[in-house]
């Protein structure tokens, strides 16, 4: 929309409209939230620090003189609760996991691929300071806001603003580059992050600059770098998550503050009861939302449909009713069950089988706490997907390292419906490689050093073991016996069906297997649970959902 008219709407907001105060908030809520998500990584604090924003503006707004200023308002009242937060913060809130990537979500709201994609993981690897400087400068350069807008919301002059962008560029460039390297498949790198937990931090950020300045594999490039600015000019804002309620719910000081700027009472009363919710339907492209005022005792919007509510609204039929009419709580917890349990032994398939035909599943993506390639070394280590899509669990189990007996990683706290599809990465781990010494190179053990020995009734794992999740479910690496690590991959179907399909004619050892019905008969994982233990490996080894 022009100036003119937000002129008009904010005008009309201060004399105590509501439908411009619905329309206002609409309009520039989808901008605070990318400020703030950016800024603070998608932490579970965003929500707050985005409600807190709007529910100042809205209670200050008669205290704005020009309409014309309302975006530079906004935009440094969003500032200034990001550095509020910052302050608040105790000693242990200071290593909390985000709760859901905001870098991983750009890539997959806005299907940003190549060097976009790269420079919205290259955010994860900025200090605070220069992630939420990058939070306005993207949007500067996507012509979202202007350069003395950013000044005036860092409070800083534009010289000085340009001083400081340019130090978060070079950053930003260097973190670059290590996304760049650690997509490839330099070992010496491998090596190094052998002891790295997943999450982009200063330290390793450092360690791994260091590593390729001096690397000739990973310091070169197969491809000209185009300069991040030009990368981002034009692009959208990313939209609010399905579901964002936003409350204007109005006291204290705020209240006065509405009141002494001239809100009516009628207006003050309604928007102490309705909530603001940015249902599925919206298109939030730019700026643009839909909004829709909720009573505090009315359903939820039917629109405001989460990840999950399609695995979750109704349970499946059982594949063995109750013949009562009535159900008992047994026949209930058995309509809660679908598919069938992974829990039996199995023998690998002719290393020349092609596999089955992969069924092509609804995909809207997938996010991960650990973002798009989590590493999981330590008994502890978990990572949360939500979403639906594919994702990929890759096994690296090292002859010469610890043997024993291995404590399977679990899944915990599923909501929705969790399938096991494919298996693939051209061999199962019990898979000798000709020309090894004992004909293992990585894989379960060997002669020389000991077994590394699954649970009974488990079925053999392969390299690249593939999963479809429709909801939210962690997966926890749970290493006591043998030293073990898995990897966390967002896939999608694509690279599962090239996956198994690669076999013996390009120099793999078998074909992948497919394990997908297409329907809720598809096997579910062994360990998985819907409860969330203290320690997930308790969960039985044989279990089922």
């Amino acid at each position: 929309m022009d100036s003119q008219h937000w002129r008009a709407t904010i005008t009309a907001a201060q004399s105590g409209d509501r439908q411009a105060l619905d329309e206002l908030v609409a309009g520039w809520l989808p901008l605070v939230y990318n400020i703030v998500g950016r800024a603070l990584n998608g932490h579970a604090d965003v929500d707050d620090v985005v409600q807190e924003t709007m529910l100042r503006a809205v209670g200050n707004l008669g205290s704005l003189r020009d309409p014309d200023s309302f975006r530079s308002w906004l935009v440094a009242i969003a500032m200034r609760q990001i550095r509020d937060r910052a302050r608040r913060r105790t000693a242990d809130r200071l290593e909390e996991a985000p709760a859901a990537d905001f870098a991983e979500l750009t890539v997959l709201r806005l299907q940003l691929e190549g060097q976009r994609r790269e420079v919205a993981e290259a955010a994860r690897w900025l200090d605070d300071e220069d992630r939420q400087l990058m939070s306005l400068w993207w949007l500067e350069v996507a012509g979202e806001l202007t350069r003395r807008e950013l000044a005036a919301a860092v409070g800083i002059t534009r010289q000085h603003a340009a001083v400081r962008v340019q130090r978060m560029k070079e950053r930003l460039e260097t973190s670059r580059g290590i996304v760049r390297a650690l997509d490839g498949a330099c070992p010496d790198l491998r090596e190094l992050t052998g002891r790295w937990n997943g999450r982009p931090d200063s330290v390793w950020r450092k360690r791994l600059a260091r590593h390729i300045r001096g690397c000739g594999y990973c310091g070169g490039t197969h491809e000209t770098v185009v300069p991040a600015e030009r990368l981002l000019v034009g692009i959208a804002l990313v939209p609010l998550p399905v579901g964002f309620t936003l409350s204007l719910a109005f006291g204290g000081k705020t209240a006065v503050a509405a009141t002494s700027a001239g809100w009516s009472a009628k207006l003050l009363g309604a928007l102490t009861k309705p909530a603001v919710v940015m249902t599925a339907g919206a298109t939030m492209v730019a700026g643009g939302a839909y909004v829709v005022t909720q009573p505090p005792d009315a359903p939820p919007p039917r629109a405001a449909v989460t990840p999950t509510a399609t695995a979750t609204s109704e349970p499946p039929p059982s594949a063995t009713p109750s013949p009562s009419p009535t159900p008992s709580p047994s026949a209930k917890r058995k309509a809660d069950l679908y598919g069938t349990v992974v829990d039996a032994g199995d023998r690998a398939p002719d290393p020349d089988a092609r596999p089955a035909t992969l069924p092509r599943r609804p995909e809207s993506g997938i996010t991960s706490t650990g973002g798009p390639k989590a590493v999981m070394q330590h008994r502890g280590d978990s990572v949360t997907l939500s979403g639906r899509g594919y994702v990929l669990v890759r096994w690296q189990i090292s002859p010469h390292a610890r043997p024993g007996a291995v404590v399977m990683p679990t899944w915990t706290g599923l909501k929705g419906k969790l399938f096991h599809v494919a298996s693939g990465g051209s061999r199962r781990m019990d898979d000798p490689l000709p020309g090894a010494p004992n004909g293992y190179v990585t894989g379960m053990g060997g002669p020389d050093i000991g077994y590394a020995v699954l649970p009974p009734g488990t079925q053999q794992m392969w390299q690249n073991e593939y999963f479809y999740v429709d909801g939210t479910v962690t997966l926890t690496q749970n290493e006591r016996g043998c030293d073990y690590g898995i990897a966390v991959f967002p896939s999608d179907w694509e690279a599962v069906d090239k996956d198994v399909n690669t076999g013996p004619a390009q120099g793999a050892i078998r074909y992948g297997l497919v394990r997908d019905t297409g329907t809720d008969s598809a096997p579910v994982p062994q360990y998985v649970t819907r409860s969330t233990p203290d320690d997930p490996a308790t969960v039985p080894q044989r279990s089922r959902v």
